[in-house]
This record gives C-alpha cells, sequence and structure tokens, in this order.
C-alpha cells in the first residue's frame, strides 16, 4: 500500500538533523504513514519509540498481554506500577509524549485483515510462528509491507516483506554527485570537461545527469536526465549540444539517481529458502544455523507451551533435537542446502535465550524501525530479507563456568529479563559500579536509558555521573528522547539524570555541567576517577573525545565510545593492557577547525564551501564584531589611529556604508543593504578585475585566471531575481536588529520600494569606499572620515551585536549567509549551496537519526557486560560499525595495543614508568639515577607538558639537579599541586632513542600511600626489561 506523500511540510527545527539524512520528500511520506506494531516488550518499545521520535503520523500499538517482571529489564514506558496492565495501554501515553505530532493509539481486539488494510507496514514483536505466518500471508496478498522482529536473550533477528514489485525511489544516502564544469563543447556528442578539482572517478558509464547554473548554453539547465559516457581521460560525453548555444562559464553536472524494484518472497517459502544479509559465507552458515535455532525455538513453544527455562540443559536437548529434525533449508534453485548444524550454537542459544535484554532490544529495534521507514518513506534500500544478530560473546570464554538455573532463576524484580541470561551474581556486580558518561545528547540519552535498565549503578556503592555543559534546544528532541518541550533552556545533565532516575528509582545519577576539558581537571581530577571504574563518551567533536580517552588511558579506565553520522554508525570499547587505545581519524582531526586560506576566502573562491566561509565572516564582521568596537569606542573613545589592523578599520567603513547617519527608519536599513549589495556583488569585483584583469598573464606564460582561480564577473542588481531580492531582505532586518529599529517582513512593500529607490554607480561608491584592494592602509583622509562617522554612530544608544544562531529560521541569520554565498558563487560561476546545505555546512550540522543512535548505544551496551567481573582477553570484545541505509553490519574483534621497544624494555600505550616520591622527596639528581638504576635509562631531556625542565645540554648550574622535583616543577612552570592531586605527569627523552620512540610517561607519585582504586579497576603496569 502506497503512503500518501502528505503536503504538510515538516517542522524543520525539530526535525533538522533528519532532514540531511531523508530529504524532504521522504519525509513528507513517513509523516503520512500509519504504521501497526503487535508487541510492546523491550523490543517493541525500541521500535515504538524511535517511529514517533522520527515523525510518522500515526503508530497503532498491539498487546493486550499483562506486563510482567521480566519486562522491566528492557521496556522504559513500564514501571512497577504498571505489573498486571495491557502492556499497549499502560504505554501509550508515555509513547505519545515523545511526539505530539503523531497520533499514538491502541488496538485491544485480534489483528484481522480489516485492521491490516489501513497501514502501510505492519510490525510483528514476540509473536509465535503461527501468528507471524497468517499476518504475513495476509499482508503480502494486499500489498502491506511486513516486518518481524525478535530478540530471544543475546541473538535476534529481524524479517523483511515488502511485495514482489517494491520501487525504491532513493536507494542510498549518498547525495547525488555533483561535479563543476569547466567546459562542454556543441557537437554531437558534445563533451563536457570537468575541472581539475572535480572527482571524475564516481561517474559511470550510463549514469543519468542534468544540469544547472550554466552560463551561455541555458538548454542543458534543468533538462531532463541525459546518460553519460565516461571516456578515458575523465571527459563525459553528453549527447548531442550541436543547436545549443555557445558554452560560456560555470555550471555543475549533477548526478540523477535511478530507482530501483525489489521482489520479496513471503514468509512461509523465506522460512524454507531463507535469503540473509551477511559479509561472508562463514556469517552466512552461521545466519542459517541461527535460523533454524528460532524455528526450533518457536517448534519448543508450540509443544511445550512455555519457552525454555533459563540454563536448563534438558530444555536446551530438547531445543536442539528439535533442529536436528527440521526440514532442511534450500538454497534458491530449490535444492537442498548441504551444510551441517552448528550444534553448540544452537545449544547456547537456547539455554540463553529466556531473557530480555535492553541493549539487544535497543540494536534490533533500531534497524527494525529503520526497515519501517524504508517502506513508508521508499528511501534506502530494505533487507534482503533475513538479518540474524547475536552478541553471544557476552557470555563467558570457553571453559569458564556459564551461569546456573539457581543463580538464573526469577527473584520477582525489575531486572528478571536480564538475570535470565547472567544470573543474580552478575547482576549485583552491575550494581555495584559507578561510571562516568561524557554528553548527554542523543547517544548520551539512550546510553543512559540503558543504564538505568541495566541497573548500572543501582546498588548502594554504584552510581552514573553524567556530564555535559549544553542546554536543551528544539532540535535535540527528535533525537534525544529523555527531554520534552517544557525542558527545552535547561542543562542537559541535570534533565537526563532527572529522566533516568524515573526509569528506574535505584539509579544513582549526579548530574555535573562542566565539561570535561583541561580546564576542569580540578573537577575531574585524581579523587574523581579514583571512584570511577569505566568511562561512556557520547561526543561530537573527534577533539573532545581524543582529551576523554586521554584521561582514560592516564588514569587506566576502560571506555566505551560510540558516534553516528547520517545512518551511519560506530561503536568502540577500549579496555587498558587489552585493547589498541582510542586514535582520532587523521584527516578528521585535520579537518575539524580548519579554515580555508584567508587569501582564496576573500578573492579567489572556488567551492561552494569558500563561498559559505566568506558569508559567514561577512555576518560575523559586518553584525557582531562591528558592533561591539562600536559599543567599546562608545565607552571609552579611543583614536583609529591606535586601532590594530586595517581589517578592523574596513570593518568600521562598511557599516555606515552609504549613509551618513544612524539609520532611523525601515528604508534607511533597505537603502544600506541595497548598498551593500553593490559593493560587495558590483563594486568589489570590478575593483578586483581592474587589478588582476581577465587577460593577465603570469611571467611563466600562463593566464593568472586559470586552475582554480575562477575569474569573476560583477552581478547587476535585479530586485526580480531571488536571491538579489532576499540578500536585501535578510540584510536589511539584521542592520535594523543590530540598531534597535523594527524590521519588516512585507516583500511586497519591500519590492516596491525597490523600483523607488537609486541605483549607485561606480564613482559614488569609489568616493565612499576609496581603498584599493593592494593597499595596506588607509590614508590619513580615510582615517579621519571613518572617525567622524565612528563619532555619528556613538552618540545613539548602543548597537546589539548579533550571534549567529542557525536554528532560527524567523530570525534571517541562515538567509543572509545563504544569500550572500549564493551572490557570490554566481561571482565566480560556482555551483551555490542550496539552502539547506547552506545551513548544515556553516552550521558543522552533523545530519542524525534516532536509529542509528538507538542502534550504537545499544552496541556499547553489550560491550559494558564484558566490561564487568572477571578480566576478559582480546577475543571476546567487539568493535562494530554499522550503515543502516545500506544494511551492512559489522563486528570484529579490536587490535592489540602496539609494542613499542627500547633495547632491554617493552610497553604499550598503557604502560608507565612509576616513581615514588618517597620520604624525605626525591631530588632531581635522584631521580635520574633511579632512572638509569632500575630502567637503564640516560634521561637527556625531561618536561613537563610542554615546559622543558632538564637538558643534559644545559650548564650544571642550570640543571637545578639538587632541587627536590616538585620543587624543580613549581620553580619553572609555576605549578600548584591541586587538592587530592596524587600523581604529577613528566615525560622524558633519553639517550640513543629513534625519532619515532615515544616512552611512556613518568608518573611522579607524589605519595607513597595513593588512594587504593576500586577493587574492580584495572592496576597500572609498569615497562620491566625483558
Amino acid at each position: 500500500m502506497d503512503v500518501p506523500e502528505t503536503c504538510k511540510l515538516p517542522d524543520e527545527e525539530l526535525y533538522s538533523r533528519q532532514l540531511y539524512v531523508l530529504g524532504l520528500p521522504a519525509m513528507q511520506r513517513i509523516q503520512g504513514a500509519k504504521v501497526l506494531l503487535s508487541g510492546l516488550q523491550g523490543l517493541g518499545a525500541e521500535v515504538a519509540k524511535n517511529l514517533v521520535l522520527m515523525g510518522v503520523g500515526s503508530l497503532t500499538l498491539h498487546d493486550p498481554h499483562p506486563t510482567c517482571w521480566s519486562d522491566l529489564a528492557a521496556q522504559f514506558f513500564l514501571s512497577e506500577q504498571d505489573l498486571g496492565r495491557s502492556r499497549a495501554e499502560a504505554s501509550q501515553e508515555l509513547v505519545a509524549k515523545l511526539n505530539r505530532a503523531v497520533q499514538v493509539c491502541v488496538h485491544t481486539g485480534d489483528i484481522t485483515l480489516d485492521l491490516l488494510l489501513d497501514f502501510q507496514v505492519v510490525v510483528l514483536t514476540a509473536s509465535d510462528l503461527e501468528e507471524q505466518l497468517k499476518v504475513g500471508t495476509l499482508c503480502h496478498k494486499h500489498g502491506v509491507c511486513f516486518v518481524v522482529a525478535d530478540t530471544r536473550g543475546l541473538v535476534g533477528q529481524l524479517f523483511c516483506d515488502f511485495g514482489e514489485d517494491f520501487t525504491v525511489q532513493d536507494p542510498t544516502e549518498a547525495e547525488p554527485l555533483t561535479a563543476a564544469i569547466q567546459h562542454i563543447s556543441q557537437g554531437s556528442p558534445g563533451i563536457l570537461t570537468l575541472r581539475k578539482e572535480a572527482d571524475a572517478h564516481h561517474f559511470r558509464d550510463g549514469d543519468l545527469v542534468t544540469f544547472s547554473s550554466i552560463e551561455g548554453m541555458v538548454e542543458l539547465n534543468g533538462c531532463a536526465p541525459r546518460p553519460i559516457h565516461v571516456q578515458e581521460d575523465r571527459t563525459l560525453e553528453i549527447g548531442d549540444t550541436t543547436t545549443f548555444s555557445c558554452y560560456l562559464r560555470g555550471g555543475a553536472v549533477i548526478e540523477v539517481k535511478r530507482p530501483k524494484t525489489v521482489s520479496h518472497e513471503p514468509l512461509d517459502a523465506a522460512l524454507l529458502q531463507p535469503r540473509v544479509v551477511a559479509q561472508s559465507s562463514q556469517e552466512v552458515h552461521r545466519a542459517h544455523c541461527l535460523h533454524q535455532a528460532f524455528r526450533a525455538l518457536h517448534r519448543f513453544q508450540h509443544l511445550c507451551g512455555r519457552p525454555p527455562q533459563p540454563w536448563d540443559p534438558v530444555d536446551a536437548e530438547m531445543v536442539v533435537d528439535l533442529a536436528r529434525a527440521l526440514e532442511p533449508l534450500r538454497r534458491t534453485d530449490g535444492e537442498p542446502l548441504e551444510e551441517p548444524l552448528d550444534e553448540a550454537l544452537v545449544r547456547t542459544v537456547a539455554l540463553s535465550s529466556a531473557g530480555g535484554l535492553s541493549p539487544m532490544a535497543a540494536m534490533l529495534g533500531a534497524v527494525a524501525a529503520q526497515e519501517v521507514l524504508k517502506a513508508v518513506s521508499r528511501k534506502f534500500m530494505p533487507l534482503d530479507q533475513w538479518l540474524y544478530f547475536d552478541a553471544l560473546d557476552c557470555l563467558p570464554e570457553d571453559g569458564e563456568p556459564l551461569p546456573n538455573p539457581e543463580d538464573c532463576s526469577p527473584r520477582g524484580c525489575r531486572y528478571d529479563g536480564q538475570i535470565a541470561v547472567f544470573g543474580a551474581g552478575f547482576q549485583e556486580k552491575l550494581s555495584r559500579q559507578h561510571y562516568l558518561l561524557v554528553g548527554a545528547g542523543a547517544i548520551g540519552c539512550e546510553l543512559l536509558k540503558g543504564f538505568a535498565l541495566v541497573g548500572l549503578g543501582a546498588g548502594g556503592s554504584g552510581g552514573v555521573t553524567v556530564a555535559d555543559m549544553d542546554h536543551i534546544e528544539r532540535s535535540n528532541l527528535s533525537r534525544q528522547f529523555l527531554f520534552r518541550l517544557q525542558d527545552i533552556g535547561r542543562p542537559k545533565a541535570e534533565v537526563a539524570a532527572e529522566a533516568a532516575h524515573r526509569l528506574n528509582s535505584d539509579l544513582q545519577v549526579t548530574p555535573l555541567t562542566y565539561p570535561l576539558d583541561p580546564n576542569t581537571e580540578h573537577i575531574y581530577g585524581d579523587n574523581f576517577f579514583s571512584r570511577v571504574d569505566g568511562v561512556a563518551a557520547a561526543l561530537d567533536s573527534f577533539q573532545s573525545r581524543s582529551y576523554v580517552a586521554a584521561r582514560c588511558i592516564h588514569y587506566l579506565k576502560p571506555l566505551l565510545e560510540a558516534g553516528t553520522q547520517g545512518t551511519r554508525g560506530s561503536a568502540s570499547v577500549f579496555m587498558p593492557h587489552v585493547t589498541e587505545a582510542y586514535r582520532a581519524p587523521a584527516l578528521a582531526t585535520a579537518s575539524e577547525d580548519a579554515p580555508n586560506p584567508v587569501c582564496t576566502v576573500r578573492h579567489f573562491p572556488s567551492t561552494a564551501e569558500h563561498t559559505l566561509q566568506w558569508a559567514r565572516d561577512e555576518f560575523e564582521g559586518l553584525f557582531h564584531l562591528s558592533a561591539k568596537t562600536i559599543n567599546c569606542h562608545q565607552q571609552v573613545p579611543t583614536s583609529l589611529a591606535d586601532t590594530d589592523g586595517l581589517q578592523l578599520l574596513t570593518l568600521l567603513q562598511v557599516v555606515p556604508g552609504v549613509l551618513r547617519k544612524r539609520p532611523q527608519t525601515w528604508q534607511d536599513c533597505v537603502v544600506w543593504a541595497l548598498g551593500h549589495w553593490q559593493l560587495r556583488f558590483h563594486y568589489d569585483i570590478t575593483q578586483l578585475l581592474r587589478l588582476f584583469p581577465p587577460n593577465k598573464v603570469l611571467k611563466d606564460g600562463t593566464l593568472f585566471w586559470s586552475g582554480p582561480k575562477l575569474c569573476p564577473q560583477p552581478l547587476e542588481f535585479d530586485a526580480s531575481q531571488d536571491m538579489h531580492f532576499l540578500y536585501v531582505l535578510a540584510a536589511a532586518n539584521l542592520y535594523a536588529q543590530m540598531h534597535g529599529l523594527p524590521g519588516s517582513r512585507d516583500q511586497p512593500a519591500l519590492r516596491e520600494m525597490l523600483k523607488l529607490l537609486p541605483l549607485l554607480g561606480p564613482q559614488h561608491l569609489a568616493s565612499i569606499f576609496p581603498r584599493d584592494l593592494a593597499s595596506a592602509e588607509l590614508d590619513p583622509e580615510q582615517v579621519q572620515r571613518l572617525h567622524d562617522t565612528l563619532q555619528v554612530w556613538s552618540m545613539g544608544p548602543p548597537l546589539e551585536p548579533l550571534r549567529f544562531e542557525k536554528d532560527d529560521d524567523s530570525n534571517f541569520h541562515v538567509d543572509f549567509v545563504a544569500a550572500a554565498a549564493s551572490l557570490r558563487a554566481q561571482n565566480y560561476g560556482i555551483p551555490p549551496a542550496n539552502r539547506a546545505q547552506s545551513k548544515r555546512i556553516m552550521g558543522q550540522i552533523i545530519p542524525a537519526v534516532a536509529t542509528a543512535t538507538a542502534a550504537v548505544a545499544g552496541l556499547l551496551g553489550l560491550e559494558l557486560y564484558k566490561l564487568v567481573g572477571s578480566p576478559r582477553p582480546l577475543r571476546a570484545f567487539r568493535q562494530s560499525s554499522l550503515h543502516l541505509a545500506a544494511n551492512d553490519f559489522i563486528r570484529c574483534m579490536p587490535p592489540a595495543p602496539a609494542i613499542q621497544m627500547f633495547h632491554h624494555l617493552k610497553w604499550t600505550c598503557w604502560d608507565r614508568l612509576e616513581v615514588p616520591a618517597g620520604q624525605p622527596e626525591k631530588t632531581l639528581k635522584s631521580l635520574l639515577a633511579h632512572l638509569q638504576e632500575k630502567y637503564k635509562l640516560r634521561v637527556k631531556m625531561l618536561l613537563q607538558g610542554t615546559a622543558l625542565l632538564y637538558s643534559v645540554r644545559w650548564p650544571p648550574e642550570k640543571q637545578l639537579q639538587h632541587l627536590r622535583v616538585t620543587e624543580l616543577v613549581q620553580q619553572m612552570t609555576g605549578w600548584v599541586p591541586e587538592p587530592g592531586q596524587q600523581v604529577l605527569v613528566l615525560e622524558l627523552s633519553c639517550e640513543g632513542e629513534e625519532d619515532d620512540t615515544t616512552f611512556p610517561p613518568l608518573h611522579y607519585k607524589l605519595c607513597d600511600k595513593a588512594a587504593a582504586p576500586p577493587p574492580s579497576s584495572i592496576k597500572p603496569c609498569t615497562p620491566s626489561p625483558q
């Protein structure tokens, strides 16, 4: 059943992050969708949460079964007060509160054909096989998309049937390929040459393309999709252009994505001929064995009227026997699969199948919800058709004792679903843990929910500390599900802590609103970390992640770390002395906060990013820095001769612009905006071309305007062109805001006003803005003119410096930057970014969806189980990556830490040289002797941070070897120990080291009896001779 595309525009502020992933048409289809969800245990709750957060039109809940204790281990909409109530009815109110725009209702009767025909998608969770077959047959016959999701302990399955002829309108998450054009020939075929910086390697023969922003050969702009042929020299044949106008400059070639058709088998056929999503032949075989295990579990339930008891060997053997007796699976050609059944795997599944775990529900619920969204939005390829996921690696290693039935029997408590898998003893260990969660955003909220459900820190000595300095914004609400509309403006850490406590009243949560950075090490110091068993990082910058990881290395704490971008996600665990430590991707850290060269941005842009940075700088200079400068002059008048820098003087030059006094009316602001348009997009360009004419030739004979340097052209103002008009509208309103004047949104009135206002000619502009681009300073006459203007501007009330705000679409901030960047792009023949792209780039917005967030949090929850209790070997841990849009799911063993060697020593990044200060404290001389005696290290340099404390090259009187080490540090750096500080970290360089040698840090212990670490924490490992 097709989903009607609602004409209602989505709430851009609320759904801004997911709109960058899904796009407007897909989001409109999602808003018009009607979904039936049957089964409201933990898995169903996760599906419901994700669908409502992401804005489906309506969600009908169905689950007449009464709430029981085991539900509470994973079902966060239920509480102890709901025991005995229908799961669906008990969940409805809290589900609906997640998003008031979604209609959430409950169906209390049976699932009939008449009911099914009212929905585009039907989802069954925690259902028996008979119901799955009945509902699946009806859905397949009547064109209703059908999804089955189930978890049993540490294994899960997902099945999709979208019918025999399902069209995916947009199969991939990637933006359509776009490349800048250098030239197009007239001919048959026409040959398109891309600019040198454009990458033609991504285009393929047969791709369909269209064109935009071409000057000259305008017949191609917005044309019907044309197939291309990629030639050996990477030029593109684009079809007949013989009759078209001659190409002049600019433009972009844009890929047109092709729809794909999917054919799915109904459940009854797919049970015997399963098509599974897997990355290798070994994974295919494992998935087939899990498929048979689920069939055998259904058969056991049918015969015994109950699931297998927790860790009951008799029940488990019966499941294995039933799996052996099943009709063998068949290949797509109908022939039997010649695969042995992994009976040990089936047995383990059966033994641990009675429980319900929050991390498993989060992971499978995220994938199931994404499949529902694929069905209703027709964006991204659906699963084909079975997905099996298992985390049996969370169980004890071979040779270690497995949980026993007595330890895993129900206790009549909220953790019964988890106790059924891991036992009550393990649950007690979880409750005594104390974890630090850094970041209470989307992933942080999901992790905190998971911590509450699994009972992490819910015992007397345990707890969770959540650290986040940010406050809640409306755009957070579509992913950060612990927050509600009434929480906007409040600190994230405090609201998240309150919400987590409501999920589990035993959870001890401490919110901290200080960031974790070098400036807060007096808060997050030795005493703080001595009470922490582990750290979970949910941060959105690599710089912040790297700092938190460094703290974990310093204090030898395990780190759980996750991130998402769009439907991609990763989840990693870093265990002291077992796995490698966290390292940010080199390209990512290099690109973070790395501005483009100033000269390129100002005069020689070649990409849309350059134009956006220029426009963003314009906003900052015109409406923020200038207002602050004038306000400062009001308070403390100074001479402009004392002002630092030409840039600031230029700033003061353009603020008055064509005006000779402070604006008093809306029309004054429009006059200024129109004059500034003329300055930036006409006059500045003519000045640049006067210095560097289009035909300018360099000494080596090459054209100045060649390669990445694009020759610009001045624009002529035309109020009928949208971007010209939008720029004046936005600029005038911002100028009015800065001067405390009322603006105007009356576009017809503004158009009439612009017809009456004269455009200033070049001579007039030159008299106002006479500065030569090549000049490095202003002459005294210009400085005096600016001083006089500044005096006039300073006589009124203080100006209002405007801070750029990307999430308020009513304030003209994004409008100004998007319009300015687009006009700048027109000057240089650069394909402009659209408004959505502009907002994402200049706001540094990371595209995000609730499904990927929930999935990575679930994956981290599984790794958390392995950090509790006995130490686990490397093979037990998993690093995970997923791409929900492409159905890629990878879990692999993390790398071991790299071993470094120097003569007789070997160490990893987790090791350190530990030296007690002693009583009396060591001098520098005795410290150097200690290092030489114990480790055979002849130190040639000793540092604390970036400060050099000792160098063997210094003369003896400068080396200060007689000083105590702490005295030396205080004298050389001004260091003052923080209260409770136990260690002073020093770095050393030694004789004979190679260029790539990095010695472990020297931990100089300030007291003989440092605070003892908690029993569960990792003890430091000291390098030792081989």
